[in-house]
């Protein structure tokens, strides 16, 4: 008798401190102060199917232009998240060291370029904001401010000096009529201090629609996959064609800034993974 009165005791803690245990779990995740991760993937495709492979992808342009990429990388900064409240939450928002990244379709995995975001307010999210390129209020802090993603960058090839700046979209590969045999460079970018040196300001930000909620927790990093099509570079809002006036263009020109206002309109929010 007493053996079962020992096991019956020992089965009723047990319960207890199991309840207790989940109970704190529970309220531990659902806290307003609890954090998880969010990912963000990109690929880059032509009219949003496959990924691109370099040197190899052709495409044909509205304009009858046969084009591929030898080099295709661009920046992505101000990360910001906005709940199914309107609620917004700003990811190191002008703070390129900790907030900047460089999708570079050389060194995508199966043609995705992963971004891993930590330490996010645990919520539902319906939309995605970036930035393409680094912003006027972060270049202005200085090099000091930003040291460590000014190397990145530079490391990548995604800068000129300090005094013009950043390279915000880097597109390299050739462009022809029957086959692509001659070669272009476009770099986008802001030319410095844009106000001081009166030129135009390239850098813009992107909102999406998310088709489900991410919704992150302590237990679910939600993965958010964004295609970019690039066909948009010489088809989109502004049909742009190749020639020997622009095809080595770097800066902020009138051809870089349709090539940007284009590119703004290359993402989307294919879908959404609550694992």
């Amino acid at each position: 008798m007493k053996i079962y009165k020992f096991l019956y005791s020992l089965f009723i803690a047990f319960t207890f401190f199991t309840f207790v245990s989940c109970r704190n779990h529970d309220e531990d995740d659902a806290s307003p102060e609890a954090t998880g991760k969010l990912q963000l993937k990109f690929e880059n495709g032509f009219n949003n199917l496959g990924d691109i492979v370099l040197n190899q992808t052709i495409q044909t342009s509205s304009n009858g232009q046969k084009h591929q990429f030898s080099a295709l990388k661009y920046v992505i900064s101000n990360i910001t998240l906005i709940d199914e409240n309107g609620g917004v939450f700003r990811y190191h928002y002008n703070n390129p060291d900790q907030g900047a990244f460089i999708i570079d379709q050389a060194e995508a995995v199966a043609g995705i370029s992963y971004i891993n975001l930590t330490e996010i307010p645990r919520n539902n999210y319906r939309k995605v904001r970036f930035g393409l390129g680094i912003s006027q209020d972060a270049y202005l802090l200085g090099q000091d401010g930003q040291g460590i993603f000014w190397q990145k960058a530079k490391t990548a090839g995604m800068a000129w000096s300090w005094a013009a700046g950043y390279i915000f979209t880097k597109l390299e590969g050739k462009y022809g009529t029957s086959s692509p045999t001659n070669g272009f460079m476009n770099h986008c970018g802001n030319m410095g201090n844009t106000s001081a040196n009166n030129t135009p300001d390239l850098y813009r930000e992107i909102t999406l629609d998310l088709p489900t909620a991410a919704r992150v927790s302590k237990n679910i990093t939600p993965s958010v996959h964004i295609l970019a099509d690039l066909n948009q570079y010489l088809s989109g809002e502004t049909a742009v064609k190749l020639d020997n006036s622009n095809d080595m263009a770097m800066g902020s020109s009138q051809h870089l800034v349709q090539v940007t206002n284009n590119l703004t309109k290359m993402f989307k929010a294919d879908h959404v993974h609550n694992d």
